[in-house]
């Protein structure tokens, strides 16, 4: 589990934004203090220096996590499939 950051603020688009401390992949599940899932990664944009990321929310009130501290758990499948030919 790594930590992700803190949520800024929720965008019109009801994603919240956060300013990233680690960068997680897109597709990781996210979770807050508790370990209560509150829903997945969806895009991660601004400068590679200190970027932010955009969660999709799978709480009907993400306003209330401004200013937590969110983790990602990161996804099962460590390595890709091959494909066959």
């Amino acid at each position: 589990m790594n930590r992700i950051g803190c949520v800024l603020h929720v965008s019109n688009t009801k994603n919240m934004i956060l300013k990233a401390e680690n960068i997680p992949r897109i597709g990781d599940q996210v979770a807050n203090e508790k370990l209560k899932p509150v829903g997945t990664v969806f895009d991660v944009f601004g400068p590679t220096s200190s970027p932010y990321v955009a969660v999709k929310p799978n709480i009907k009130t993400p306003e209330q996590l401004v200013n937590h501290i969110l983790y990602a758990i990161p996804s099962k499948s460590g390595r890709r499939q091959r494909r066959k030919r």
